[in-house]
């Protein structure tokens, strides 16, 4: 019965995978058999190309304050996952190209899930790590962190993805504590013509993907696009399937308008749906969709304000688990100016109104089931600037009211020393993570007597960061950026002597280590990178208190990561991509049953051939050292070999 009913789930998202492809490829044939418009050129392989390492050191970032600059002169530990790296990996998904960042933990923990977090406290719920894209936050107030299976994108149009390992709550609020992700797309005015792409493989089983850009007039660019996949089953320990294959579909747009030389307007969107395969009770389920929109006017040459705003909805569906729909409404404003010839400050406010419903099962509840909840909050920053020492500082304090804790302050100082092509810089700063519903409105069983309780009094864990690094480019070939840094906790979240256990903030500790990264261009058509971190906690329950898993329970990450890369064009139609990665045990050093993950070694390959300048083939190989692994928990993942075409007009 079970091998039928496997077949019967099998054979249902297959075939709902089927009809969605053949709506977006009718779309793109639709699309490719009307005449060009004069003005349009799609993106071309050449401008895809990897930049050389002088525009690397050029390349300018925005989420380290707010408004672009130099990466190499940012005061902040911040790698850049450019546009060609995340082609040339063969990434499939945003968390897969995370794993190019060597600042972070990626860990799969099962065929549609991962864990991400920076600098410590990685797990399946991590809530210490703040995620945007194109600066609308993904943030569940469910658990405060992010369901990774829903945060998706055309990859292709992916202009490149920022990634701050330490604080950004000075900038961007409650919950940027051990870091920011941004991904950014690229402007609707790069991405004009078809393309078409898709694959198969082992266990990307079938994907495919259409995008199409246009333009009105002179002024106005627009681009839409759908995509779809269906991915096969994780692996158990004795190499039985684990029954969480799943597929998705997903759609979206783009329209910018230059309304003129010193205003912009930017209206963009997304909605999916799709299905993941669960054992008995059900299939889980999840869609959604947003819209958001950003104006940015220039006053003058020293002065400009920008506003956004996006609505946001989200279900999701985990039969006997829960079900959780949430409504997200967000507007952000800030001003910006120079004020003499040293100062450029910043303000800004920002207001937050979210809804959420939650459908609870026997096992457990959150209560209420329904809630709503405002966050307030306002910040200033002045960078200053001292020519004849070659500093940049930047001093600012974020103030945030959430309904939980009240009034949050969030203060920071940074300063960069900029000598040539060498940068040394040092910041310290405060950040927190609020209470999320699962802190405060969590029961098991949902009636009294509970095992589980939600904490009526848990607190905003807190800490204060120290921060110092290095970059530098030598001989014009060498990049090198080093960062040692001491996190200092307090208050965090602790599970009580029970029953009922009940969440509380019994925590503190430090976490401190090393990040290190390289690239050198060996030949003008090899290059390599290589990245090194070194994490060491020392977390424990404070004086006179009680932890159940004695301060020890979200210490599950790696003590030392290592990845090395080699990209190599082979005259100029052949790419040659390798990956290596090495990631050490997981264990809980309390000791009491949380378990251990082995460490592991695996290698990713890419092979890509342009047998006509429109035309990319490649073939990707995944995890290809071992037949399976454990990255993050009991499930297992599989070595993957899948074919791809991405066909440009």
């Amino acid at each position: 019965m079970q091998a039928v009913s496997r077949r019967i789930a099998r054979r249902r998202v297959v075939d709902g995978w089927i009809p969605r492809v053949a709506v977006f490829l009718a779309a793109c044939l639709t699309a490719a058999a009307q005449p060009a418009r004069s003005g349009l050129e799609p993106d071309t392989i050449e401008a895809l190309k990897r930049l050389s390492l002088e525009e690397l050191v050029s390349l300018e970032v925005s989420t380290v304050s707010r408004r672009d600059q130099r990466a190499i002169d940012a005061a902040a530990a911040v790698h850049v996952i450019t546009a060609d790296e995340i082609r040339r990996s063969g990434a499939r998904s945003i968390p897969d190209a995370l794993r190019l960042a060597p600042n972070l933990h990626v860990a799969r923990t099962d065929s549609r899930n991962w864990a991400i977090s920076a600098r410590g406290f990685n797990a399946s719920f991590a809530n210490k790590l703040l995620v945007l894209m194109d600066g609308r936050s993904v943030y569940t107030p469910l658990y405060a962190g992010v369901f990774w299976d829903v945060q998706d994108t055309f990859l292709a149009d992916v202009e490149r993805i920022e990634v701050i390992s330490g604080p950004g709550a000075t900038i961007w609020g409650a919950n940027a504590v051990n870091g920011v992700i941004n991904v950014i797309s690229k402007p609707a005015a790069q991405t004009q013509g078809v393309l078409l792409t898709g694959g198969v493989g082992t266990e990307e089983r079938a994907f495919g993907g259409v995008r199409y850009g246009g333009r009105v007039g002179d002024d106005v660019f627009y681009r839409v696009y759908v995509k779809s996949f269906t991915r096969d089953d994780a692996r158990n320990p004795d190499g039985t399937e684990t029954t969480d294959s799943w597929d998705s579909t997903q759609g979206g747009f783009r329209v910018d308008w230059e309304a003129s030389e010193v205003s912009k307007l930017t209206v963009q969107g997304d909605y999916y749906g799709g299905r993941g395969e669960q054992a008995l009770p059900g299939d889980i389920t999840h869609s959604g969709g947003n819209v958001l929109t950003r104006w940015t006017h220039r006053l003058s040459d020293t002065e400009q304000f920008q506003v956004q705003a996006y609505v946001d909805h989200t279900e999701r569906l985990a039969p006997g688990d829960f079900g959780d729909r949430l409504d997200t409404f967000d507007i952000d404003g800030q001003f910006e100016w120079d004020l003499a010839q040293r100062h450029h400050l910043m303000a800004g406010a920002a207001y937050r109104f979210t809804r959420n419903r939650v459908t609870n099962f026997q096992a457990s509840a959150f209560l209420p089931e329904r809630l709503e909840r405002s966050l307030v909050s306002g910040f200033v920053q002045d960078e200053v600037e001292f020519p004849d020492l070659n500093v940049k500082a930047a001093f600012g304090v974020k103030l945030e009211h959430n309904d939980y804790t009240g009034l949050e302050v969030q203060p920071s100082a940074r300063a960069a020393w900029i000598l040539g092509k060498n940068t040394l810089w040092g910041a310290v700063s405060r950040a927190v993570r609020t209470p999320s519903r699962f802190d405060r409105h969590l029961f098991a069983p949902p009636e009294p007597p509970h095992i589980i309780a939600g904490g009526a009094d848990t607190r905003s864990e807190e800490l204060i960061a120290y921060e110092i690094g290095w970059r530098g480019q030598l001989r014009n070939q060498l990049l090198l950026d080093a960062t040692v840094f001491l996190h200092d906790y307090d208050h965090i979240r602790t599970l009580s002597l029970g029953p009922p256990f009940v969440f509380e903030n019994n925590g503190e500790g430090e976490i401190y280590g090393l990040e290190l990264e390289a690239t050198w261009q060996v030949t003008p058509s090899w290059r390599l990178s290589a990245g090194y971190t070194r994490l060491e906690e020392d977390l424990r329950v404070k004086l006179g208190r009680a932890d159940l898993s004695e301060g020890q329970g979200e210490a599950f990450d790696p003590r030392n990561q290592f990845q090395l890369g080699s990209s190599l064009d082979i005259g100029t139609k052949v790419e040659f991509d390798v990956w290596l990665r090495y990631v050490d045990e997981l264990g809980n050093t309390s000791a009491r049953g949380f378990g251990i993950v082995s460490e592991y070694t695996t290698v990713d390959a890419r092979l890509g051939w342009f047998p006509d300048p429109s035309l990319e083939l490649a073939i990707v190989g995944q995890n290809l050292l071992n037949s399976r692994h454990g990255e993050f928990g009991r499930d297992e993942i599989e070595r993957s070999v899948y074919g791809q075409f991405t066909w440009r007009y």
